[in-house]
């Protein structure tokens, strides 16, 4: 029996292992997905708000669902190689539902479409904080969610697996795409501590790790004491991703005391460029690659570990570079026109760090997830910064949709406003009383709200669905139903959680 046990781990390790990934311009194309899906959604709530079709919680609960977790589960398995076909009927859609919403607008309704648009861009904006790095947080939690499993059955691309040594897989993403997210939110960007000394500043930042250290032990005394299947060269022996957070947000808690947050790209560029040269001139890389005797060995807690212990520096970096973007899109800005210079502007830094990651990939060094090399940091800040430019726009589109229906309200999305010299009724109309509802009824700001509880709760059933069911052998129809009933469950967890204004913090 236990002969058998073991050869059904050894089978697993080697079902998610020695890949080599696939191409970034079919990540980008599958990540960028859920933001038409979001945008998508916002336009079909506007739509039904104009026909006085009421919603109830299940219901909105079910289109939240439908629209940002369905996506993600067919892009990553049935309709993997189906993207752009998936692209067309979503903006085909969407274009249909925009157009209806114009066409049956109750806000200047003789007026031309040019004199609309001249009105838009003099609307101003009334949130407390940016509804698309919510959104980003959220796709990136959903996406790791959905992956972690998924990746256990045979309808999930092989492809999209995490890359063994050098390549770029759609897993690879999860790690980084979080590390970002944190970053743009983290209580330095949002001036949480202001006031103090830097001891004070540095005493709190220490605080706020201990359930990461909680957290990463339980993992590692759970994962070894059931036998689970590892991927060896992730991590290591001993290291899991909350070891890696750990590590990450206590060096850039120092790194922030010294330098200043509009430096931080700086020092994000001086790490990854260091830790390249490093890897190519010294003997770090075979250290990496083949432990410290040249024979792969795992003796030591440093061999043992040796992927996750030095692939934090890139990491590191990462955080520094969303920190600094953070920094940037957090600022006070009300007009819709400087929105959209922001969105354009990070458009193009991304589409800046593209370029710059064809160059690094042919002439230093592949992308490399084990490494966390200087191409795998530039992949990730300019996948993340594509992510987002493109809620950014959706938002402005949406806000268009809002504008042009009288009370319209999407939750987790930008409030508006008129401007000053604009026309004192229509600008109390924009804000509306289902404005003041819009967090009761929101999967996106649920899933915001508890994260960390949402990717607890996905690698706590992941774990469960693995050791009940037979993945390697599931059919097609009976892993999608698993899929979609996984996420279903643990989305519902976290909204009834969100309806009973129940946030779970540790610190």
């Amino acid at each position: 029996m236990r002969k058998k046990k073991m050869s059904q781990k050894e089978m697993k390790e080697a079902f998610v292992s020695n890949h080599n990934g696939t191409s970034v311009l079919e990540i980008t194309e599958g990540l960028c997905l859920p933001a038409l899906c979001i945008l998508c959604r916002g336009l079909l709530i506007i739509l039904s708000q104009h026909f006085r079709s009421s919603q109830t919680r299940g219901t909105r609960f079910f289109i939240d669902f439908a629209f940002l977790i369905v996506p993600l589960v067919t892009t990553l398995t049935i309709f993997a190689s189906f993207v752009l076909l998936e692209y067309l009927v979503i903006i085909i859609f969407g274009a249909g539902l925009l157009y209806e919403i114009y066409y049956r607008r109750t806000c200047y309704a003789r007026m031309p479409v040019q004199k609309i648009l001249e009105k838009f861009l003099k609307v101003s904006l009334e949130s407390e904080y940016i509804p698309a790095i919510s959104c980003f947080r959220v796709i990136n939690s959903a996406f790791t969610a959905v992956a972690i499993l998924a990746v256990d059955f045979p309808l999930f691309p092989r492809r999209f697996a995490k890359t063994e040594l050098y390549g770029t897989g759609a897993m690879d993403f999860g790690v980084g795409g979080f590390i970002f997210g944190t970053a743009m939110v983290c209580s330095e960007v949002r001036r949480k501590y202001t006031k103090g000394s830097r001891l004070s500043y540095l005493t709190k930042s220490l605080y706020s790790v201990w359930p990461l250290v909680f957290l990463g032990m339980g993992r590692l005394v759970i994962i070894k004491s059931i036998g689970y299947q590892e991927h060896l060269t992730e991590y290591g022996v001993h290291w899991n991703f909350f070891f890696t957070l750990i590590v990450v947000k206590l060096v850039t808690s120092l790194l922030l005391i010294v330098f200043a947050l509009n430096k931080s790209w700086i020092v994000a560029v001086s790490i990854t460029i260091a830790y390249q040269l490093a890897l190519d001139f010294t003997p770090l890389k075979r250290l990496i690659l083949y432990g410290s005797d040249g024979s792969g060995t795992r003796v030591g807690l440093l061999n043992a570990n040796r992927e996750g212990i030095i692939s934090t520096l890139g990491y590191v970096a990462i955080y520094m570079a969303g920190v600094q973007t953070g920094s940037y899109v957090l600022k006070q800005r009300s007009h819709i026109k400087d929105w959209i210079k922001v969105s354009c502007c990070i458009l193009l830094t991304a589409t800046g760090l593209f370029i710059s990651l064809y160059i690094v990939q042919v002439n230093v060094e592949a992308a490399s997830r084990r490494m966390a090399n200087l191409a795998f940091c530039i992949w990730i800040v300019a996948s993340c910064l594509i992510l987002l430019s493109s809620l950014l726009l959706g938002d402005v589109i949406l806000s268009f949709a809002k504008f042009l229906i009288k009370g319209a309200a999407v939750p987790c999305s930008w409030k508006l406003t008129q401007s000053p010299a604009a026309n004192k009724k229509h600008s109390e109309s924009l804000v509306s009383e289902a404005g003041r509802k819009e967090p009761t009824l929101c999967l996106i700001t649920a899933m915001n709200r508890n994260q960390l509880i949402f990717f607890l709760l996905s690698n706590v059933t992941t774990g469960l669905i693995n050791l009940l069911v037979d993945t390697l052998h599931s059919s097609t129809l009976w892993a999608l139903f698993v899929l979609n009933l996984y996420m279903f469950t643990n989305c519902l967890i976290i909204y009834v959680l969100h309806l009973r204004d129940k946030r779970v913090k540790f610190w």
